[in-house]
């Protein structure tokens, strides 16, 4: 699965995506972004307030609650504002 970082999630990261293999118990976005916080401080950094944090699977807007399953990508990025 493909996954894809956004303004200060990918500097909190330090790369804007990579290819990864999810463990078999990881089915939504919010445990995806549990496990990813379990990978590293960067990624704990990136990912210590989950509740700003947006997401998108196949360039859908998702709830964390969403399921991953068949999902070819999936981006995390900051609010976004209009303007």
């Amino acid at each position: 699965m493909k996954l894809l970082y956004f303004a200060w999630v990918r500097e909190r990261v330090g790369k804007a995506d990579e290819d990864i293999a999810l463990p078999a118990e990881i089915r939504t976005v919010g445990e995806l972004m549990d496990w990813l916080a379990g990978r590293g401080e960067e990624y704990a950094y990136a990912f210590e307030n989950r509740k700003v944090i947006r997401a998108a699977i196949d360039r859908a807007h998702v709830k964390p609650e969403t399921p991953i399953a068949n999902a070819r990508e999936i981006a995390f990025f900051p609010p976004m504002t209009g303007g």
